[in-house]
């Protein structure tokens, strides 16, 4: 016999029932419970980065408990339920994929013979999600819809920044080619390096460094947006290859009998450098 769905509700109403339920379920809350979110996502992400199928699916599982536990706590406040959710989920998506459904129901199906290209698909996508943002409600009621609404301020920065640049980029407001690009990266080294130097001296805003640094790391995504490349891809390949080659030192300082803590950095270095051209296959020449 298989679990199911059902039997998932059945145990999260059960783990967050108030007289026999487990304590530390019944004391959660939409906001005490995101951290674990971000920490199962990111599980799954790390699984499938490492090709770890078997594994893969138990933190699947992990993940979409997280998604169970929300549906509870919208059942027991009256705001939704598990069915509402998948609901709103189909619907969404059926009216989001009129070059699948193109009459919005499940049944509905393109002519494999006629079908729209990949420019009509993107724009059709892009105006559907845009009146989609325009019908959603303003909290303030002063506030006009702005074209930057939708994107979370809880993402990571730089995955934010990637977005906001490509959704003010959709409305005019970018650089006609990578070279202005490259003229602001250097722009934004000399103005951090300037407040650098005065956080220094004494004269300076301590905070202008971070700001600085911000502002180059923004440019920097903007640079990896221009050559099409995923920037938290680009960082996470230099993560592993830095984190291969450290190790790889270590590996080799203990195979000499040597202790990193007690080596010079030019000593480190040394090594460092040698790892560099194994990889390379040149021996470091």
């Amino acid at each position: 016999m298989s679990y199911t769905i059902d039997d998932l509700k059945t145990l999260m109403a059960r783990l967050r029932d108030p007289e026999t339920g487990c304590p530390w379920d019944t004391r959660q809350t939409y906001k005490s419970i995101v951290p674990h979110t971000l920490e199962e996502a990111y599980e799954v992400a790390d699984a499938i980065d490492r090709e770890d199928y078997p594994h893969l699916k138990d933190e699947l599982g992990d993940l979409l408990f997280q998604v169970i536990f929300y549906a509870q706590l919208g059942r027991e406040d009256g705001h939704f339920d598990l069915e509402d959710v998948v609901d709103h989920l189909v619907r969404k998506l059926l009216r989001r994929h009129p070059h699948v459904f193109p009459e919005g129901t499940l049944a509905s199906r393109i002519d494999p013979d006629n079908r729209p290209d990949e420019a009509w698909i993107k724009e059709s996508w892009e105006r559907i999600k845009a009146e989609e943002r325009a019908m959603k409600p303003v909290l303030d009621d002063d506030a006009a819809v702005g074209r930057l609404d939708g994107i979370a301020r809880t993402l990571p920065a730089m995955v934010r920044a990637e977005k906001l640049q490509k959704r003010a980029a959709r409305h005019g407001f970018d650089w006609p080619d990578v070279g202005p690009v490259f003229d602001k990266l250097h722009e934004e080294i000399n103005e951090l390096k300037e407040a650098w130097e005065a956080s220094q001296s004494g004269d300076g805003d301590p905070d202008a460094v971070e700001d600085e640094l911000g502002d180059l790391l923004f440019v920097c995504v903007n640079l990896a947006r221009f050559m099409k490349v995923n920037p938290e891809q680009a960082l996470n390949r230099t993560n592993h290859k830095f984190d291969a080659r450290f190790r790889a030192i270590e590996r080799v300082l203990e195979k000499e009998g040597r202790d990193m803590d007690e080596e010079s950095l030019e000593a480190l270095d040394a090594v460092w450098q040698a790892v560099k051209g194994v990889e390379r296959g040149d021996n470091g020449s």
